[in-house]
């Protein structure tokens, strides 16, 4: 992404990273032009429909169903699956009436195998370690990365070794790490600082890194755009809004929608906006000070933890995205993205705190006047309800936010916590509560 310089997959560095310190992007001979590489669109799309009727295994995946669009393995019995994907795309009609919009979608990732978006990427990268025959795979995590990988290597039979920041993760995520098998280490540092141990663990050990930075993790992420095309029809929304954390999703999905266009399986590529915490906005102040030229790491702050990041490796890839579908980039409190998740809660639907700056970024957008109502927008959650229940708990005890990030959102906040009810056992008194809250 940096000097443009080309390669084959075996002249691939253990730490995915070019010469010149960027990342690699996989691409495909042909892709570009006419030639008899180049795949048929409308035959594609008929063979994706059919493999949802198919047994296999990885025809029940929502990734290799379209494997078509990431030929990465030599031999498809390496692909590890979990039947990631397939995920549903549900319409938000309460958020959408308060937003004064004809139609508001969000497409759950969080419905995935281990409650995240992640497992669509894993599933890619996995596969191909396995296929290059390493016994141990890695990762740097606040939470949802290590919950994926460990999973993944235990379905492949493989080893799985996760660093993690002491004390900023949530539990319900280093659980799942911990059940699948993972050998984890908690190091007194931050996101960031696990990540540069990290680096110097896989030059000095045969193990294949399997964060972000892995371009066959990008290849997995990219095929949610293709469920959602295919969702709407082979059409696709106006928008999608996406959380920045590390920003490889802004830059899987924006790989995606450009190669469906180059293809020829759709007219055109939606913007793609991304959205980050207040605390945790790198990608924010370099656009708004550099123009994206330059980013500069910060210290970073929220708790929304799945996007506790403050030097997102893909911030190139993301901007790049960003450019070539006409995007923004926004940034929104603690308090906002408490508001959003509760809002997407009462939609029946849930998601984890990170996945709700989407929502709370859409209110921003909108009261910019960068979309009108009649534009249809996706919105990318990432992670499950499940993955940070003491956020949820807090939240709706009151405990959540101080009293100065209260403020704003007061009348928000009193319509919306549920906090439980402690009564006396009789059915008299549970009727009158019922008739409190509106029977």
């Amino acid at each position: 992404m940096g000097c443009a310089s080309e390669i084959a997959q075996e002249a691939l560095r253990g730490n995915f990273r070019c010469a010149c310190g960027d990342l690699y992007e996989v691409t495909y001979p042909g892709w570009s032009g006419a030639g008899h590489t180049r795949p048929n669109p409308s035959a594609l799309r008929w063979l994706w429909r059919e493999r949802r009727m198919s047994g296999e295994a990885a025809d029940r995946s929502g990734v290799w169903r379209f494997r078509e669009m990431l030929p990465i393995l030599k031999d498809e019995r390496s692909i590890v699956s979990l039947g990631e994907g397939n995920t549903p795309l549900f319409e938000l009609p309460r958020s959408a009436d308060r937003l004064g919009m004809t139609l508001l979608r969000a497409k759950h990732q969080g419905m995935n195998p281990t409650g995240s978006f992640k497992d669509a990427g894993m599933t890619a990268a996995l596969s191909v370690a396995k296929e290059r025959r390493f016994a141990w795979v890695a990762c740097a995590s606040t939470g949802n990365t290590s919950a994926s990988m460990a999973a993944y290597a235990a379905r492949a039979g493989m080893r799985s070794l996760v660093l993690l920041p002491e004390g900023r993760i949530a539990w319900g995520k280093l659980a799942q790490a911990m059940d699948y098998g993972a050998l984890v280490l908690q190091l007194k540092t931050d996101f960031d600082g696990c990540v540069r141990v990290l680096a110097g663990v896989v030059e000095r050990a045969p193990v294949c890194l399997l964060n972000s930075v892995n371009p066959y993790r990008i290849e997995g992420q990219k095929t949610p755009a293709l469920e959602i095309a295919e969702q709407m029809e082979w059409e696709v929304p106006d928008h999608l809004i996406v959380p920045g954390g590390n920003l490889a999703n802004s830059s899987a999905l924006g790989k995606g929608f450009l190669e469906m266009k180059r293809l020829g399986l759709t007219a055109r590529v939606p913007r793609i906006s991304v959205i980050q915490a207040e605390g945790a906005n790198p990608l924010v102040r370099a656009m708004r000070e550099t123009g994206g030229e330059r980013l500069e790491p910060v210290e970073a702050q929220t708790r929304a933890s799945a996007i506790r990041i403050g030097n997102p490796a893909s911030w190139r890839k993301a901007v790049q995205v960003i450019r070539e579908t006409g995007g923004f980039v926004e940034q929104v409190s603690e308090a906002e993205i408490a508001v959003a998740k509760a809002e997407i809660g009462a939609e029946g639907i849930g998601c984890e705190p990170a996945s709700a700056v989407t929502l709370a970024g859409l209110k921003k957008l909108r009261q910019q006047g960068k979309m009108t109502a009649e534009e249809s927008v996706v919105l990318l959650l990432t992670g499950h309800t499940l993955k940070d229940s003491d956020y949820t708990i807090q939240f709706h005890r009151g405990d959540l936010l101080t009293e100065p990030e209260s403020a704003p959102v007061a009348a928000e906040l009193g319509t919306l916590c549920r906090n439980t009810v402690e009564m006396e056992a009789r059915v008299d008194d549970v009727l009158r509560e019922l008739e409190r809250a509106g029977r």
